[in-house]
């Protein structure tokens, strides 16, 4: 293991590499200051002009049953509970669905553009040309995903990742969803490495038998943070060699 800060490379082999968003290529600030204050403003219009899309009607009608409302729940009820979701920061697959297509809608106006860590951008171009296949694995929808790589400070970083994981293939907290995950990219639990800033989420993995890494950032990380899992600060410490 390596000691986090010290310039010595925590060297791991593996086939694949599954990243967290959130703490872990992006800050978290952005995602908590930018991009739930930018759904929360839009929500309201945003589902009134697309409340006729298919998508935008069935995470509707899935909103309204996650918060135990009949399904002819008028559309204020639901808009006032997704409201008080984004406010709570809940992981609610239906919310994720629509924040996903709003923050899509600003990145195209050019409302909206992301933040990727320089060393995670840098680390994740290293590891794709060195054959390592890359994943997200992230609570924001597959949507939301896509749009951030392709539109941030770092340059279009979506012909890098071969797959995208979200909620609705399980919550990053429970073991299940990982070994979904490995069936899914087909490839063995050992073989990949999952990063993330949350120990949690890297126990859950772990109990697969994913590799680990925990992301210490400096503007992320609450002081005192220790972990059980190895651990560095950028992705300039980590060396992946493909297995």
């Amino acid at each position: 293991m390596n000691l986090p800060g010290t310039g010595t490379p925590l060297r791991i082999t593996a086939q694949a590499v599954l990243v967290d968003i959130e703490g872990t290529t992006s800050t978290i600030a952005f995602v908590h200051q930018v991009l739930f204050p930018y759904a929360d403003a839009h929500l309201d219009a945003y589902v009134a002009a697309h409340r006729s899309d298919p998508e935008v009607a069935a995470a509707m009608r899935e909103a309204a049953k996650l918060a135990g409302e009949p399904a002819d729940a008028d559309d204020a009820t639901v808009l006032a509970q997704l409201h008080g979701w984004i406010a709570e920061d809940r992981k609610a697959t239906p919310l994720k669905t629509i924040q996903g297509l709003i923050w899509a809608d600003g990145y195209a106006r050019g409302e909206l553009r992301a933040h990727v860590y320089p060393d995670a951008a840098a680390g994740l171009r290293r590891w794709h040309a060195a054959g390592v296949d890359l994943y997200v694995y992230s609570s924001g929808s597959i949507g939301a995903q896509k749009v951030l790589f392709a539109n941030n400070s770092e340059g279009d970083l979506t012909a890098l990742f071969s797959g995208h994981f979200d909620t609705t293939i399980g919550h990053k907290r429970e073991m299940r969803s990982y070994t979904a995950i490995s069936r899914a990219m087909r490839t063995p639990p050992e073989d990949i490495v999952f990063l993330s800033d949350v120990d949690a989420e890297l126990d859950a993995a772990a109990q697969t038998g994913m590799q680990t890494v925990r992301l210490l950032r400096s503007a992320d990380t609450p002081p005192g943070a220790t972990t059980k899992h190895p651990s560095a600060t950028t992705f300039d410490e980590i060396e992946i060699v493909r297995a």
